[in-house]
């Protein structure tokens, strides 16, 4: 298997360079196909509609993680909420009101009653937005940031705090912590607003971000992982006590190219040309490499508890959050 390549048409036309799923070096790759950019930002990433459908839905956490303050999440220390955790001796200073008197009438010991916290997660949300994430119709950068837009409202409704993290070449962009409802028009903003950068660096961007985040907890990593160095990327990630979630996002032309010809094809973040001829045998050795790689992603992610979800963005984001996401088990 090659790094990334990216791809465009030099053909008959002038077009632009895009990039797309990698293919084992020395083979053919195939070319990108100059397709309608939906990057405008007039429009709201998430209607009212869809809104009031992500107030009843919650992200799932596989284990229970210590926040700062009190939330709507299970926690590992013990508090005062209605559910109930264990029991513990009493000791001198406690709080006589938490002692449990059924348990002392037949342990003639004193004993208090201890309660799950409900304390504020950080959700991480990650957006590339590289180069190559600026194709595709429909346009995966505009599918990563309505996205990270609905899983960011979600937190917010369950008083956890949010933040975002772009990243393409440089130190990306970066929305601090919010909280609560009144985060999400900063939320709504600042997705909005992102704009496709020039070359991305994954492992760099993760590593800083390892190095640098505070309070881990759930991760989203919204990505099409067209990197060398995707693995160790993602190991960086994986060193700190993160929850992590990549969304793995591929336009369908990249998933089912329609191509028939010869081409030149430049990277778009190295200018790197080759020229190919696009005829069936090559889109046949296309697909079985783009599902060994798929396939290599999955057991990867699998072996270092990271849910990996494939996202095609020919399926409507309110399909994938309302049913995929669901079934896989990382909302409810």
């Amino acid at each position: 298997m090659i790094s990334s390549n990216r791809w465009s048409n030099r053909c008959a036309q002038n077009r632009r360079v895009r990039r797309t799923a990698p293919l084992p070096r020395g083979d053919v790759r195939v070319r990108d196909v100059e397709l309608p950019m939906t990057t405008t930002s007039s429009q709201p990433l998430l209607d009212s509609a869809f809104l009031r459908k992500l107030d009843r839905l919650a992200l799932l956490t596989r284990r229970a993680m210590v926040g700062d303050i009190q939330g709507e999440r299970r926690s590992p220390r013990r508090g005062s909420s209605v559910e109930f955790a264990d029991f513990r001796p009493y000791a001198r200073g406690d709080d006589i009101r938490q002692i449990d008197w059924n348990l002392y009438a037949r342990m003639e010991r004193f004993f208090l009653k201890l309660f799950v916290a409900e304390e504020e997660l950080t959700i991480h949300l990650l957006v590339d937005n590289s180069a190559s994430m600026d194709w595709g119709d429909p346009h995966k950068l505009t599918y990563a940031r309505r996205l990270a837009a609905a899983f960011g409202y979600v937190a917010l409704s369950t008083l956890d705090r949010v933040t975002v993290t772009a990243f393409a070449a440089g130190a990306g962009a970066q929305l601090r912590a919010v909280r609560g409802k009144a985060g999400a028009l900063p939320l709504f903003t600042f997705l909005q607003r992102l704009q496709p950068g020039g070359a991305g660096d994954l492992l760099d961007a993760c590593k800083r971000y390892a190095r640098t985040a505070i309070n881990p907890g759930p991760l989203i990593l919204c990505s099409d992982l067209l990197d060398p160095r995707w693995e160790d990327a993602l190991r960086a990630l994986g060193s700190r006590p993160f929850e992590i979630t990549l969304l793995h996002i591929l336009a369908p032309q990249e998933l089912r190219p329609q191509l028939d010809g010869d081409f030149r094809l430049l990277d778009a973040e190295t200018g790197e040309a080759v020229e190919i001829t696009a005829d069936l045998e090559t889109l046949q050795r296309y697909q079985r490499h783009l599902h060994d790689w798929q396939e290599a992603i999955e057991r990867f992610c699998h072996g270092r508890g990271i849910t990996y979800v494939q996202v095609d963005t020919a399926q409507p984001v309110e399909e994938f959050i309302l049913t995929m996401l669901r079934q896989r088990g990382v909302l409810r």
